[in-house]
């Protein structure tokens, strides 16, 4: 995986806070965390492999995508960069194939996923980063694969926590545009088919919630 200090940082911030972060989000998809339309999507993605298809859980975390959507019958694999978050989901989810490895270069063959999911995963990518991100899903990617990101809206602001409840950390996130995302993937090769924004309506949440589907063009 890359040297990046940055990604070091944010590799360490997660290993020290896998558990915290397990405790609090938990392992599985659910109404406290989730809203209605945030489930409704992820079963619009499982729905488009009710006939197969091989899917990523990419920045999977303990697994909560991941074991969704094979809860639905799809084949799935996780990748995350915490070695501690990927511990935390082997626990929860003993059946789920999982791998090391981060955004921007992932342990995938070239053209061996027929989908992808970004569950609040790129939230920690500066913008400008987002093409070498963009451009690494689309080389593992077979054409017209289906692709769903989610994060946190705004128009790019950075945000920086030293603490996750008592614990020292250094973790980075931005809140991304929605429309600045959107354009990042049609440069990358991909078709947006959808972009929906919400308002912040659950306790946790501080921000509105952007939700993109898109499609990787057969061309590309």
């Amino acid at each position: 995986m890359s040297d990046d200090p940055e990604l070091a940082r944010t590799r360490a911030s997660y290993d020290a806070t896998a558990a915290l972060y397990a405790g609090s989000v938990g392992t599985e998809i659910s109404d406290s965390i989730e809203a209605e339309l945030d489930r409704s999507l992820l079963e619009d993605l499982a729905s488009r492999f009710s006939h197969g298809g091989r899917v990523a859980d990419l920045g999977c975390g303990p697994g909560r995508v991941a074991a969704f959507l094979a809860a639905k019958g799809v084949e799935v694999v996780g990748i995350d960069l915490s070695l501690g978050m990927l511990e935390m989901g082997r626990r929860a989810h003993p059946d789920l194939r999982c791998a090391l490895g981060d955004l921007a270069a992932l342990p995938l063959a070239d053209r061996s996923l027929d989908g992808a999911v970004c569950w609040y995963s790129i939230i920690h990518t500066e913008p400008h980063r987002l093409d070498a991100t963009f451009d690494e899903m689309a080389r593992v990617l077979v054409a017209d694969a289906h692709v769903l990101l989610a994060f946190q809206a705004g128009r790019g602001e950075r945000l920086h926590r030293t603490d996750v409840q008592g614990t020292p950390v250094a973790l980075t996130s931005y809140r991304h545009d929605p429309e600045d995302v959107t354009r990042r993937l049609a440069s990358a090769g991909f078709e947006v088919r959808s972009c929906a924004v919400r308002n912040a309506e659950l306790a946790h949440e501080s921000t509105a919630q952007a939700f993109v589907f898109a499609q990787l063009r057969s061309a590309h």
